[in-house]
C-alpha cells in the first residue's frame, strides 16, 4: 500500500496563493491522482484529478483558480491554488486511483489517501 503525505497548507488571506504537495512512497506514474477537500461540517468533496497523460479535470468551484500537476520522477502531485476564497477553507487530501491505468470517477475508486493538510483562508 502506498503512503501519501500532503504538505504546504497554512493560513492565508483571500486572494492569496498556496501550493500543496503530495509525495508518494512509491511510483505513481501509472495512476490517476486526485485532490479532495473537506470543510468543517461538510462532506468530503472532489477538487480535481490528473490523469496518467497529465490531462486535468476540476470541479466547477475551483476551475480557473486551481491547477493540478505531477512530477512522476519525484512521485509527487501538486495543487496550485490561486485567488483563494474564504470558502476554500478545508482540509485537503490527495488520493491515488485504485489501479494501474484506471480512471477513478467516484470517491470510492480512490483507495490510497493522505492524512490531509489544513488550508485556512481568513480575512
Amino acid at each position: 500500500q502506498v503512503r501519501l503525505v500532503e504538505s504546504g497548507g497554512g493560513m492565508v488571506h483571500p486572494g492569496d496563493s498556496l501550493r500543496l504537495s503530495c509525495v508518494a512512497s512509491g511510483s505513481i506514474e501509472t495512476y490517476d491522482m486526485g485532490w479532495f477537500r473537506q470543510a468543517p461540517g461538510k462532506d468530503r468533496e472532489w477538487v480535481g484529478r490528473i490523469s496518467i497523460s497529465t490531462r486535468t479535470f476540476y470541479s466547477d468551484s475551483v476551475k480557473g483558480r486551481f491547477t493540478i500537476s505531477r512530477d512522476d520522477a519525484k512521485n509527487t502531485v501538486y495543487l496550485q491554488m490561486d485567488s483563494l476564497k474564504l470558502e476554500d477553507t478545508a482540509v485537503y487530501f490527495c488520493a491515488r486511483g485504485r489501479d494501474h491505468y484506471y480512471t477513478p470517477i467516484r470517491e470510492s475508486e480512490y483507495t490510497s489517501w493522505g492524512q490531509g493538510t489544513q488550508v485556512t483562508v481568513s480575512s
